[in-house]
């Protein structure tokens, strides 16, 4: 497969949280479709990579409704997933979106591909601000990494914090992508918990549909108490990140 802007959509049904969100529906489609046409928006190629479980049936579905190629491995296990995934489609790198952030800023995952290939990284990490919540970019990785990083690992291990591998890998070629110059999103924009999902909502309904990051900033700009609806979460949220990456370390 030749490798362009493709992009890894980690999804799955089951959640603890929030159970079966990116089968929420958003608009007239679900949360996994918005996020399937927001990759397209962005001429971005987006491999839909979910498990083995058949809870996950209906996510291969939607993938071939649209047309997308999509993958199914590990169930717990995100880095064999996306290193089974990359050796199925012959990918030398790709960018990871998680489908709960379906307003991704696809400029920023550009950039952060332009970043990594600018210096040859083995991984381009999202901006300070995605990484607290704002849910704008991803990762850049290089399969290699990945092969790396599945050395030694059970297929059954638990790795949704999957960057607490890869640090522990040597002679890491690492680079950190900046906040934009401009429309920095603080809120949080992540799909965990139902508050959330009203926000996100909120936002799809008062915007148009696949809204930029310019036009989400400008939004919570001039109505700054909308992201009331969320943010007595983000303590909670903030905590649960800390304890996965505790429990990886």
């Amino acid at each position: 497969m030749k490798n362009k802007n493709n992009v890894l959509v980690t999804v799955r049904t089951k959640s603890s949280r929030l159970p079966e969100k990116c089968l929420l529906p958003f608009g007239n489609q679900c949360v996994l479709e918005h996020v399937i046409e927001r990759c397209k928006l962005y001429k971005l190629e987006p491999i839909i990579c979910t498990s083995i479980d058949p809870s996950d049936d209906r996510i291969v579905d939607i993938a071939k409704k649209y047309k997308v190629n999509y993958f199914r491995g590990s169930v717990v296990n995100k880095l064999l997933r996306w290193r089974d995934c990359c050796r199925k489609f012959n990918l030398n790198y790709f960018h990871s979106v998680d489908a709960d952030d379906p307003f991704f800023c696809g400029e920023e995952v550009l950039r952060s591909l332009d970043l990594f290939h600018s210096g040859n990284y083995d991984i381009v990490t999202p901006s300070p601000s995605s990484s607290n919540g704002g849910a704008t970019v991803g990762y850049s990785l290089s399969r290699d990494i990945i092969e790396d990083a599945c050395e030694g690992l059970a297929d059954d291990t638990d790795t949704e914090m999957m960057w607490t591998y890869i640090d522990r890998l040597k002679k890491l070629n690492k680079a950190s992508l900046d906040d934009p110059i401009v429309a920095i999103i603080t809120q949080r924009m992540t799909l965990d918990y139902h508050e959330d999902y009203i926000l996100l909502e909120s936002v799809r309904l008062m915007l148009k549909h696949q809204p930029s990051r310019t036009d989400i900033y400008k939004l919570f700009q001039d109505n700054p108490n909308l992201s009331d609806i969320n943010s007595f979460r983000n303590e909670e949220w903030a905590v649960n990140q800390k304890n996965k990456m505790f429990k990886e370390t």
